[in-house]
């Protein structure tokens, strides 16, 4: 091996170590974490970048949380470039002062060093139970700006040259609500940190600097001329997709609009949020990091699939993104930001899904079941601890895609692309006073199509605590839609209500409520939306959702145009041809 020249066993094994290596930070993260929101459902990131912000192993996580981490780590050095150390560990949630998601985002930021000298950083984030808001957790609407939904730390070090500073953690666990708890998940994220920066010590040990960063360097120029390569194969033009969310959460009933404007040029490919809502006074504004990152999310969909796990800095060079400031995509200090993983969040993915499906319509992408939840803050009366609970349960599956149907198992919509989990049933009634009463897919609930979307599901859980609060800032698509493709049908709208006795409380998203001891929280959620034309579907497909009892035998003759036999649940063959016949005379 001479000069920057790497042999491809070499570089195989390099680029494979940095990849294995997230997936064990992130593995660590979930086995030592102890909140149910890290350890079960999973809302955590890591990921690799080198000492110039460069994007270098991305495999896991949430795309909101680490694909645009290289602002994040840009945005550190141009801070705090004249003072990192080894052993320096950087605390940083601040959307505007260090470029991340909302605040219960809280991201640890190790330098690695090597010999002296600065080569990697390694961040592992999570979701904190509490950042000291106004409320537990970080979902509430209608804070008057960012400062009342929590500490905003720009990047700051909580460990300087291997020390803790411990008057810095002093003052942070005084404001927050849960800090024994959050002391077990912040050191699982550190310990992930610090497990990173053994694994690529030890690899250079092994290799050498100059091996290692000419395989980076390989690493990056190859995934930059595949992007490309997939990218010249696509036809050029502009093309158009829009998503609404139901409102900000205070000027109520106003949809916010994402408007993406998609333009294909040769093996370079730019996408302007232009034309997008401006910010909003409600909590649903967009940071610029996380709409850079769900922009990339989504696009890489539409590309081979072979490049799945490969994805790193050489993928962003091709594609330009533009969000101007002020706008929901983009907002200014100090706009409130803690709904926007979901609202507006889901917009950004869903608009990109459908200009890149009128481009690609034969590697269509479907909207998934919006995010359709709530969380829960109370006292927890056999433990008499408080606790906050963020489950995903309500949430519908995962959208078509041209050629299959959608997912069945995912929650968390489009943007999360399955990352997060749902609760453990057992798992979450030991922690939680709230029992399950109903959890099960719901007929017809879903977007039909040639490829039809999950179900939604419909859930039902009673209140066995006291007085607890349920904000609904994580849920959207009680008045909008989620975009379905190619001629599919999007998914029914959710309908959520409180069952108080003989009383039924209608319970809206972006709102705040209180659930009494004996309530009933119920939720019938839409499922993913469709891809074709419903009546292109196999009969048989139809035949065998309606034995599974997930779409009706009403739905299958009247949206599939199949005729099954209510008795026997057979086909009618004759009547389906005929019926069929029909419909394509009318279209």
């Amino acid at each position: 091996m001479t000069g920057t020249s790497v042999d491809p066993i070499t570089l195989s094994t390099v680029w494979h170590f940095l990849q294995s290596t997230c997936r064990e930070m992130r593995y660590l993260v979930q086995r030592t974490a102890q909140s149910h929101i890290i350890a079960q459902l999973g809302d955590i990131s890591v990921g690799i970048w080198d000492h110039m912000a460069r994007t270098v192993a991305v495999p896991v996580g949430l795309p909101a949380q680490f694909l645009g981490g290289k602002l994040s780590v840009r945005y550190l050095l141009d801070e705090c470039g004249g003072d990192i150390d080894p052993g320096d560990v950087f605390l940083q949630n601040d959307p505007y002062h260090g470029y991340n998601t909302h605040l219960p985002d809280w991201g640890f930021f190790r330098p690695i060093f090597y010999r002296g000298e600065l080569l990697f950083f390694t961040l592992a984030r999570g979701h904190q139970m509490d950042t000291g808001g106004s409320y537990p957790g970080g979902y509430f609407p209608n804070g008057y700006d960012i400062h009342a939904e929590g500490l905003c730390f720009p990047p700051i070090k909580v460990f300087r040259k291997g020390e803790e500073q411990k008057d810095l953690w002093k003052l942070i666990w005084n404001n927050v609500r849960y800090p024994e708890a959050m002391k077990i998940d912040i050191g699982a994220l550190l310990g992930a940190t610090e497990l990173c920066e053994a694994r690529i010590t030890s690899l250079l040990d092994r290799y050498g600097k100059e091996t290692v960063l000419a395989c980076v360097k390989e690493m990056l120029d190859r995934t930059e001329r595949a992007v490309r390569e997939e990218i010249g194969q696509m036809p050029d033009g502009t093309y158009y997709g829009e998503s609404s969310s139901d409102d900000d959460g205070t000027e109520l009933g106003v949809p916010v609009t994402v408007r993406c404007q998609i333009t294909i040029n040769g093996d370079e490919m730019t996408v302007d949020y232009s034309q997008s809502d401006s910010q909003r006074k409600g909590f649903v504004n967009h940071s610029l990091m996380p709409t850079f990152s769900k922009t990339l999310g989504v696009v890489f969909l539409f590309f081979d699939s072979a490049l799945a796990d490969y994805h790193n800095e050489g993928s962003m060079r091709p594609i330009d993104i533009i969000a101007p400031e002020g706008s929901v995509v983009n907002p200014r200090y100090p706009a409130t930001v803690g709904g926007s993983p979901i609202s507006v969040g889901l917009q950004v993915a869903e608009s990109v899904a459908v200009a890149m499906s009128k481009a690609l319509p034969h590697r269509a992408v479907a909207a998934w079941g919006r995010r359709f939840g709530q969380y829960i803050f109370g006292t927890n009366p056999q433990t008499g601890e408080s606790y906050v609970w963020c489950p995903f349960d309500p949430d519908g599956g995962a959208g078509a895609v041209y050629g299959y149907d959608g997912h069945q198992a995912p929650a968390s919509g489009l943007s999360a692309l399955g990352n997060v989990q749902r609760s453990n049933v057992e798992e979450a009634e030991i922690r939680f006073p709230w029992r399950y009463l109903r959890y099960e897919f719901s007929q017809d609930r879903m977007g039909h199509g040639k490829w039809r979307g999950a179900p939604g599901m419909a859930w039902e859980i009673l209140h066995e605590g006291k007085e607890a609060g349920l904000p609904t800032g994580n849920s959207d698509g009680e008045y909008t839609y989620a975009p379905a493709a190619g001629g599919g049908l999007p998914a029914p709208l959710g309908r959520a209500c409180i069952l108080r006795g003989k009383k039924k409380i209608p319970v809206h998203t972006h709102r705040m409520y209180w659930a009494q001891a004996g309530d009933v929280l119920g939720r019938l959620s839409g499922g993913g939306a469709g891809v074709g034309d419903p009546a292109e579907r196999e009969p048989e497909k139809v035949r065998e959702d309606v034995l599974n009892e997930i779409v009706s035998v009403k739905v299958a003759r009247q949206v599939y145009k199949v005729v099954i036999d209510p008795k026997t649940l057979n086909i009618d063959d004759k009547k389906t041809r005929s019926l069929r016949k029909i419909k394509q005379k009318r279209s």
